[in-house]
């Protein structure tokens, strides 16, 4: 027994001991971290280009803190409204010459959608306007990429480079021919013929109603697209969809042809150009330039502000993931969470004005009304701004229609006034298992919401029942807020998706203008004129954050590669992770379709 209990006390020590070194590494760690994010930030040298590497993800809130901010690595992500300012701050900045567009944009999640892509080149178009040139070299562009860099004063094409234009397509994926194969059963409630979500789960190909709005979806926003790039490059929208039919995959030669591009030459030829543009013409070193995630460090875009206390403030919150219930996880809009945020902004005197980015596809019924029910009491209080960036529909629009101003872009995605119940069962796959149920119960209906057996023809009354209910209060709350004719908004509504550019037409959308337009315009409503900072939710983790919040979360998996094999894995881990954000008490959601993405 003593050797056992010295044995005990022993390792106990060792425990201890192992622990305190693991602490005072983790200490030091942090620090010498800490150390290297406070290295000076790179000056901004007279007569410099900023450089734009394409080749990250723009997203709506602040990003996740990343160690490129320490290392000196480039971001992965970079914050719209910083890129905005950078570019509007360098168009009237001495020291910069120019901007030099290069890579290509690596859109993931809800990231890089063209209403967030809009906004930048409107900061591109203000360098323009400044007189400053903006040169772009493109290799492989997608129409993404030749979206921005069509407003170029110069757009360069790498000889054996392409543009890889050939229109807009959304390509759903189905699942219904394997849940049949495999016994997983599915049974659906909902409410609106357009309201297409649950069609992978239940249809082996698009209905006919979802093929209809799909199509005018993407061809309202192709249009756009079409008109702005034909408008900044002198052409018609006819004749670039005349080059994007007739290539599909635009080579140097057509592109410069079709006036696409001004010129096709190797990226080192560019850069001699710049070097003597930037008095470096035989010098080994590079032209004159600042990479912009650093510009937006030096000019102090990315630091928090210390202003005074007693000045007025926007608050700013970013709804930025899918809607769900509780607090909610990274790239998810907790509704308990986002509801306090609103509460705080709400009962804060120095919050004179709120702005809410909503950037989802929609989600948890409760949770969007929890979000919505702050909106209904803030806007009591102070004026209540909506900015819309690519998707703002179906819950998204439910947290957004009470706004007293709702500002889209031509291409945000937005409406989806539609309600939908997805129940399901594994009784047959389990049964193939040997494995059965057996159930006891007090109440006729107390096992309705089980996977274990399908629901019975009550049991999927009293779920549509609910879903009718819901839907009902969703028109009702879009007729109300928007002054809208009960009728004209049933007419409208069935779960159908529209353009912002559509919704401004049907009275959804009061203006078309991006996130800094609507704090414009929630400034001047809240009397704050120009003398005004802005608070922003989700806010930028500090170092000590980040890394507790890592530690707390499963680290991500394996890469999965390029090609082919990523392209399928990322599809179906997509569908995982929505299907993992159905946690509405009631199973009740208001989404977009499963697979409504522009490509």
């Amino acid at each position: 027994m003593r050797n056992f209990i010295t044995s005990m006390l022993g390792s106990l020590v060792a425990l201890v001991i192992f622990a305190g070194g693991a602490v005072v590494v983790m200490v030091l760690l942090i620090g010498a971290l800490a150390a290297l994010g406070q290295k000076h930030v790179a000056p901004v040298e007279n007569g410099s280009f900023l450089v734009f590497n394409l080749s990250t993800n723009i997203v709506d809130g602040p990003p996740e803190f990343d160690l490129s901010e320490i290392t000196g690595g480039r971001r992965k992500t970079l914050q719209v409204r910083n890129v905005t300012r950078a570019l509007q701050r360098a168009a009237h900045d001495d020291r910069i010459k120019g901007v030099v567009l290069i890579g290509s944009i690596s859109p993931a999640e809800l990231g890089s959608g063209y209403a967030a892509l809009r906004e930048v080149r409107g900061a591109l178009m203000a360098v323009r306007k400044a007189g400053k040139p903006v040169h772009a070299y493109l290799t492989y562009a997608t129409t993404r990429d030749y979206y921005l860099a069509s407003v170029a004063s110069d757009i360069a094409l790498d000889p054996y480079g392409m543009i890889v234009m050939p229109g807009l397509a959304s390509e759903p994926v189905f699942f219904a021919g394997a849940f049949e194969k495999y016994g997983i059963g599915v049974q659906v409630t909902r409410v609106g013929k357009y309201k297409s979500y649950v069609e992978p789960f239940t249809r082996k190909e698009m209905s006919p109603e979802n093929r209809e709005e799909t199509q005018r979806l993407l061809s309202d926003i192709w249009g756009q697209l079409r008109a702005e790039v034909g408008r900044s490059r002198g052409i018609s929208a006819g004749e670039v969809q005349r080059v994007v039919d007739a290539e599909g995959l635009i080579r140097p030669e057509a592109a410069r042809d079709a006036k696409l591009v001004d010129r096709v030459v190797y990226r080192d030829e560019l850069i001699d150009e710049l070097k003597t543009q930037t008095g470096r013409r035989g010098s080994k070193q590079s032209f004159k330039q600042i990479a912009l995630d650093e510009y937006i460090k030096a000019v102090g875009l990315d630091a928090r502000p210390n202003l005074a206390q007693n000045r007025g403030k926007i608050g700013l919150v970013y709804a930025e993931g899918s809607i769900v219930d509780g607090e909610g996880d990274r790239g998810e809009v907790g509704g308990t969470k986002f509801a306090r945020a609103l509460r705080d902004f709400r009962e804060d005197d120095a919050i004179k004005a709120i702005v809410i980015r909503v950037n989802s596809p929609g989600g948890s019924v409760s949770a969007s009304e929890a979000i919505q029910r702050e909106v209904r009491l803030a806007r009591e209080k102070k004026p209540v701004v909506i900015s819309m960036g690519s998707y703002a529909a179906s819950g998204g629009y439910w947290i957004s229609t009470y706004g007293n101003r709702i500002f889209a872009e031509p291409t945000t995605i937005t409406g989806s006034i539609g309600v939908f119940g997805i129940q399901f069962d594994v009784k047959r796959l389990a049964n193939d298992f040997g494995i059965t149920f057996d159930s006891v119960k007090t109440g006729k209906f107390a096992d309705a919401i089980t996977i274990s057996r399908p629901k019975t023809p009550e049991e999927l009354a009293i779920f549509q029942r609910m879903v009718d209910w819901i839907y009902g209060e969703f028109v009702r709350k879009v007729a109300e807020s928007r002054h809208l004719d009960p009728a004209a908004v049933e007419e409208i509504a069935q779960g159908r998706v529209w353009s912002g550019s559509e919704a401004k037409k049907l009275g959804l959308v009061d203006e078309i203008g991006g996130l800094e337009i609507a704090l414009q315009y929630a400034a001047k409503e809240g009397h704050l004129g120009r003398d005004y900072r802005v608070e922003e939710f989700p806010r930028k983790k500090d170092l000590g954050e980040a890394i507790s919040d890592w530690l707390g979360h499963d680290r991500p998996g394996m890469d999965t590669g390029e090609g082919v094999l990523r392209e399928i894995t990322t599809r179906v881990k997509t569908q995982i992770k929505t299907l993992h954000s159905f946690n509405d008490p009631a199973g009740l959601y208001a989404r977009l379709p499963l697979e409504l993405s522009v490509k």
